[in-house]
């Protein structure tokens, strides 16, 4: 009897150093980055010239603005700034949507002593980190400007092959239980990153009001990419792919007739109601992550402007949300299996609703916490079972298509997503508009995902080992 395969647990933990490193830049750039933004975007002659000239020639808007709450008769044009930074903030998705796979498929090719995607790392977090540093001390537009979408182009020339590593490590068998164990250590990256802020304020008595936090905010940021760094270099070790390359040639055939294996794969047709269901769980997504970017991208601006808090505070709240989300995870998965994914999606999404409407009607301090724990159990409860829903529509057989459909449409709401609150935020007047644009956002999603009717028949561990095969 063949001995059972166990997951090298601490090989995987030490290759989750690595995605712990990214986690934790973008847990500390959405918040800090766009209140940085709005600082300097405020003061920028360009924008307030452009404002001026459209509250002249649309004075019926300009009234409408007032009339909503917006404090312009200061300023005598559109508080633009919103948008910007809604523009700006999708640089990272941008990048993202054209760089990541390019670097990705680079990385594949990539033939060296180190392997193939450490060679990426080791260029790209170093230069990731100092860049990181930076972004708070850059005291003008362009400079802020310049660094930011340095760093964004940065990230995106290692993400993937950090990401890559786990799969190419580990036996396909066993890349689902790898896959959780690289998601905690995100998760608690991403949580370090939230709660950083406040934390440096209680250990070394930074006065949050004044800001004097985010520039070691960033500081720590950097150091947990270079730790990310060196763990890899030190205790992973990826094969030499030159040796690879050369065991590669030698399977030539093999890997052609798995071409041609894939190609007729393709061919393969969706009945009409799958295509339906497929193109509602593709809007279910968008609005999906349209709603729930805008929290993650405004919400430190709206705590700024409704709440009264500094950045550092807005983080800690963000990490409440990140803690009920981590605790959901594992439950949502079960859940998810044993009632019914499409099931687990809508009670998700109401969850996200009820309180977010609640909050936003009665406008009570206190209803803030209860929405922020419910809205992270309710956002495990959807990310958790709308891929496995996504690709069982299309079947085992064309994992690969499907996952690439829903990464699609995820990165497209993540790029129009700030972009449409923007505009949002400059009509309304007041960034309490983002309690009330993402109950619509997950409305939307909700009445999308009424029309799915596929998506239930294979049971997620099936579906993960499928997906990890093909990747």
């Amino acid at each position: 009897m063949a001995e059972k395969m166990k997951l090298d647990v601490r090989k995987t933990l030490l290759i989750g150093f690595g995605f712990m490193a990214t986690s934790i830049a973008w847990a500390i750039y959405d918040p800090y980055v766009s209140k940085l933004l709005s600082e300097k975007l405020t003061g920028s002659a360009f924008i307030f010239q452009m404002g001026q000239h459209l509250a002249e020639r649309y004075p019926s808007l300009l009234a409408f603005m007032q009339a909503q709450g917006e404090d312009v008769g200061k300023a005598g044009s559109f508080t633009l700034v919103p948008l910007f930074v809604g523009i700006i903030m999708t640089f990272d998705n941008v990048f993202g949507v054209i760089f990541q796979p390019l670097f990705g498929r680079l990385s594949d090719r990539t033939h060296s002593r180190y392997g193939k995607r450490r060679p990426f790392i080791f260029i790209g977090a170093p230069v990731a980190a100092a860049l990181f540093i930076l972004i708070p001390r850059m005291q003008t537009v362009p400079a802020l400007m310049t660094t930011v979408i340095l760093f964004v182009f940065v990230m995106s020339t290692w993400r993937a092959p950090v990401v890559a590593l786990m799969p190419d490590l580990t036996p396909p068998a066993l890349r689902s239980e790898g896959n959780a164990i690289i998601n905690l250590t995100g998760g608690i990256g991403g949580l370090i990153g939230m709660f950083a802020g406040t934390l440096l304020c209680i250990v070394f008595g930074f006065n949050s009001k004044l800001n004097e936090e985010r520039p070691f905010v960033f500081i720590l940021g950097a150091v947990v990419i270079i730790l990310g760094t060196l763990v890899l270099a030190f205790f992973v070790k990826e094969p030499d792919s030159r040796l690879q390359a050369h065991a590669a040639k030698e399977g030539f055939d093999l890997e052609q007739a798995k071409k041609k294996e894939k190609e007729k794969l393709k061919s393969l047709k969706l009945s009409k109601g799958e295509k339906t269901s497929l193109a509602f769980m593709l809007m279910t997504l968008f609005f999906l992550f349209a709603g729930s970017n805008s929290i993650q991208t405004f919400f430190a601006l709206f705590a700024s402007e409704i709440l009264g808090k500094t950045t550092a505070q807005a983080t800690l709240m963000l990490g409440v949300f990140g803690l009920a989300s981590l605790a959901a995870a594992i439950p949502a998965g079960k859940l998810g299996t044993k009632f019914g994914r499409k099931k687990m999606i809508l009670s998700g999404l109401s969850g996200f609703i009820i309180m977010f409407t609640l909050y936003a009607i009665t406008r009570q301090m206190w209803l803030m916490w209860p929405a922020l724990i419910v809205g992270g159990v309710s956002n495990m409860f959807i990310t958790v079972n709308t891929l496995p829903l996504v690709l069982e529509i299309g079947g085992l057989e064309k994992v690969g298509t499907f996952t690439g459909y829903y990464y699609t449409a995820t990165f497209s709401a993540q790029v129009a997503a700030p972009i449409l609150y923007g505009i949002v935020r400059v009509l309304t007047g007041t960034y309490m508009s983002l309690f009330v644009f993402c109950p619509v956002c997950f409305a939307l999603a909700l009445l999308c995902i009424t029309q799915v009717r596929h998506g239930e028949a294979l049971p997620l561990q099936a579906v993960k080992d499928a997906q990890m095969q093909d990747a």
